[in-house]
């Protein structure tokens, strides 16, 4: 922590906060942390009353008296949404009679991709920052403040801070200067080559798959659309996270860096998978069908993906969580990371002693899925 003063507010949500200011913080590289798509959640009503995600962002500022550093920080009720499962750090804390929730979560509600949580139009403030989210979760007598998918180059600053640092695995595409899909192919085992060429084909058949952006994207495309989140929501999560609301405002205020693609057969979409684009990323985010056919799923998140980040000359796709079965598709593993603050110094290094165990687990896991990429190895 630093040693100087520090004051900080707390803002009344993201909305709250006039969009020039929450941007210069933020950047354009990551839309995730944009105030169009943050604010977009609450206004939707996807996060805020009855959702367990209560925006409370926590700003530092300048000598101009402008935000120079924000926390995209919420109050949880529980742990859903998150993607970093602490359940049974939160079952230990409450057989140890204390409360776990609410907890303090830095993060982008919903969405398992790495990016900044320290927005930071000053980078001096970041010590700051922390030292303010440390006070909050202190003088509120929470248990933790958590930092999810926190991105690799804002890491050694909750490092410095004594923060504890937990690792996880997600499977990404990077492009290695493709001209098209077949010089990927061509990267790849002979064997995986033509499984892909299967996959793909059988996939496709009697399909016809449309790529939307910006004004192409119709309220018709998102009822479609809806229909297949509702059905891939009520399958993993029990009921979706996102309101119907939120996917019409995101086409009208940023449409652009939406990339909506769809199957339709016979011109009726059947199937669709929603990425939005980042400055040098495609990020594949939601996905669902209302008819079963084989490959569908890999063809849309996957390879289409695949398709569009080369059209468009970006440097990787980042297609979510979890999903071992990314690796035969050309998704490599990569480690994220989060970051994870407690004040009570016995809890703190009980769960320091479980990290330190799972991270071993996670370093020997992540050498064996390397072997198992579907790439050509030189001899």
């Amino acid at each position: 922590m630093t040693s100087q003063p520090i004051t900080a507010r707390i803002a009344e949500g993201v909305a709250s906060i006039p969009a020039e200011e929450w941007d210069a913080c933020a950047g354009s590289g990551n839309p995730f942390v944009s105030h169009a798509f943050l604010s977009i959640l609450e206004r939707s009503g996807s996060v805020g009353a009855g959702s367990g995600w209560q925006a409370l962002p926590i700003l530092v500022d300048g000598a101009d008296g402008r935000a120079a550093a924000i926390a995209p920080a919420y109050a949880k009720a529980h742990s859903q949404g998150e993607y970093v499962f602490d359940h049974g750090w939160a079952d230990a804390w409450e057989r140890a009679g204390g409360d776990y929730y609410p907890k303090l979560q830095i993060a982008v509600p919903f969405t398992p991709v790495p990016g900044p949580r320290l927005l930071l139009r000053d980078p001096a403030k970041a010590p700051a920052l922390i030292a303010a989210i440390e006070a909050v979760t202190q003088q509120n007598e929470l248990s933790s403040a958590h930092v999810t998918f926190v991105d690799d180059a804002q890491l050694p600053e909750f490092e410095r801070a004594g923060w504890l640092i937990r690792a996880g695995t997600q499977f990404h595409w990077a492009n290695d200067g493709y001209g098209g899909f077949d010089d990927f192919l061509a990267a790849l085992a002979s064997r995986k080559r033509k499984a892909i060429r299967k996959e793909r084909a059988a996939a496709l058949e009697g399909l016809t798959v449309r790529h939307l952006t910006g004004a192409e994207i119709t309220e018709a495309h998102w009822d479609a659309f809806w229909a297949f989140y509702q059905d891939t929501g009520a399958r993993k999560w029990g009921h979706p996270y996102l309101t119907r609301p939120f996917f019409s405002l995101l086409g009208a205020e940023m449409g652009e860096q939406v990339l909506l693609i769809l199957a339709e057969r016979d011109g009726v979409p059947i199937a669709g998978a929603l990425n939005l684009i980042g400055g040098d990323a495609l990020y594949g985010r939601y996905w669902g069908a209302v008819e079963e056919v084989p490959f569908l799923h890999f063809e849309l998140c996957y390879y289409q993906a695949i398709d569009a980040a080369i059209a468009r000359g970006l440097s990787r796709v980042e297609a979510g969580a979890q999903g071992e079965h990314k690796l035969a598709r050309g998704y490599v593993p990569v480690t994220t990371w989060s970051a994870h603050y407690f004040p009570n110094p016995g809890f703190r290094r009980a769960v320091a002693d479980f990290l330190a165990r799972e991270r071993a687990a996670i370093d020997n896991e992540q050498e064996y899925l390397a072997e198992l990429t579907p790439f050509r190895r030189e001899d």
